[in-house]
């Protein structure tokens, strides 16, 4: 009889993550081979204090604000070299600077940015995570559970199987945040319930109101200019409208 193999503990792998020694700086378009940032007159709302103050990069200050600045406080340019501009941890005071700078993205503007490819990659990961759950749910969700969410991005549920799942992989890989949020939605769900009892002919959808098909009586009156099936929705959702949505679901289960 043959010995079976021992089961060999993984051993854990050491590792130390490296911590960032200097922070870096881009402009995404354009710059050239130098460019200097504007100083001069550049000023920031001090939230804080509740006032708009001056601020300015000098190497001896420990404050980028010009009022906390001494009297022998000398200004540095700050220079980007081919679009990109390291900063040491040594010079905290100049990080401060450029990350309080209204031309930084972060803070509105459109000259540079920091590069933080710890962030970047995280939030690279959950884009792509989130993608594949969007992509999962239309894989592994049953047709009648991806048939009102088809009625909401307005994918014919008339097609083929294939072609609404394909339609619907389409949909998830474009907006997956939007898309796995449909699934808990009432008004996707509200949506496909008006819609089937338009299709089953229990009310009546006009431009000026939807109404019952059997009696003609109004239920919702729709403004100029509004869509019949939104305003329907929103209606349905309130306390008025509980008892219409309830009392169609009814009449929809018992076609089922």
């Amino acid at each position: 009889m043959a010995e079976k193999p021992l089961k060999r503990k993984t051993p854990l792998i050491k590792r130390k993550e490296q911590e960032l020694q200097n922070a870096e700086y881009e402009i995404p378009r354009g710059g050239g081979v130098v460019f200097m940032l504007p100083q001069k007159g550049v000023t920031i709302y001090d939230k804080e204090n509740d006032t708009v103050r001056e601020i300015r990069y000098c190497p001896n200050e420990p404050s980028i604000y010009v009022d906390e600045q001494s009297e022998n406080a000398v200004r540095q340019s700050v220079t980007f070299r081919n679009g990109r501009l390291f900063v040491p941890k040594q010079k905290p005071n100049l990080k401060l600077f450029l990350d309080n700078h209204p031309a930084n993205s972060v803070n509105g503007g459109n000259t540079f940015k920091e590069v933080n490819k710890k962030r970047d990659a995280e939030k690279e990961l959950e884009k792509e995570f989130l993608t594949t759950d969007a992509v999962a749910l239309v894989r592994d969700s049953d047709l009648q559970e991806l048939l009102p969410i088809a009625m909401y991005f307005k994918v014919n549920i008339n097609s083929p199987v294939s072609e609404i799942r394909y339609n619907l992989l389409r949909i998830a890989k474009s907006k997956p945040k939007e898309f796995i949020e449909s699934f808990d939605s009432p008004q996707v769900k509200t949506r496909s319930t008006i819609q089937q009892a338009k299709e089953y002919q229990m009310i009546n959808v006009k431009a000026d109101g939807v109404y019952w098909f059997d009696s003609n009586s109004l239920i919702v009156s729709v403004p100029v200019g509004k869509d019949p099936v939104d305003v329907m929705v929103r209606f349905c959702l309130t306390e008025r409208g509980a008892s219409v949505i309830d009392d169609l679901e009814d009449r929809l289960g018992k076609l089922a």
